[in-house]
């Protein structure tokens, strides 16, 4: 396969890629986690082609847009679009070699475009908003700044990302000051947002399995990378 890189907006996303290259006994991949901000996603994906990498893939978690995506609904991108209405195409070949891969592993992603943003799409009411307005079916903050930078040198992209959050479902507050720079969570500022907020708890409970059926749905689908195929 194309020597990949990959971007990851948190650490355990990129645990994942590192486990099935070790269980394929493959090297570990190239790959950098942005910390939910489009703009190191970009450099950090520019970084990554300099290197070598061939291609580019965003790869974690998303939040459903489309009510009917539930939490560990897969996505295997065609598009990604910005708020500004502009569309970057995932690879017109590496994608259907990608997807072909995943359909022999037994993994059913769905299509469609995910939506770049640059802040936390938190409420119900504005994932409603941007589905209706944007027409995708999911949300991220790395995925258009890896579309850029790809874009910028010619170089194939590609998103596979996992709903956590559904379209009915408001983030918690807590949720939204998990995530450090280096894409590690922040617990002190999760026990904080908790404690001034601990009507959210139930909510931030639920959250926390929902993440943890998203992430199921990146490990199953993972291991394709690897293949040396």
């Amino acid at each position: 396969m194309t020597r990949l890189g990959f971007v990851t907006g948190l650490r355990a996303e990129a645990k994942i890629l590192k486990t099935s290259a070790k269980r394929a006994h493959q090297a570990v991949p190239a790959t950098m986690c942005a910390g939910a901000d489009a703009g190191r996603a970009q450099d950090g994906a520019a970084r990554l082609i300099a290197e070598g990498a061939e291609a580019i893939v965003s790869f974690g978690l998303c939040g459903g847009l489309d009510p009917a995506l539930r939490p560990g609904t897969l996505i295997l991108a065609e598009s990604v679009a910005d708020q500004d209405g502009r569309h970057l195409d995932a690879d017109p070949a590496l994608r259907p070699h990608v997807l072909s891969q995943l359909q022999a592993a037994g993994v059913r992603p769905i299509g469609g475009t995910m939506l770049g943003s640059d802040r936390a799409v938190a409420s119900a009411a504005e994932k409603t908003r941007l589905h209706h307005a944007m027409g995708a079916a999911a949300v991220d903050m790395e995925s258009h700044g890896v579309a850029r930078a790809a874009a910028k040198t010619g170089v194939p992209f590609l998103v596979l990302r996992a709903v956590a959050d559904p379209a009915a479902r408001d983030l918690p507050h807590a949720a939204l000051v998990a995530t450090g720079a280096d894409g590690g969570l922040r617990h002190r500022a999760i026990m904080g947002a908790l404690l001034s907020h601990p009507w959210e708890i139930a909510a931030m409970l639920r959250l926390g399995a929902e993440a943890r059926r998203a992430f199921g749905a990146l490990e199953s689908a993972a291991g394709i990378f690897f293949t040396g195929e």
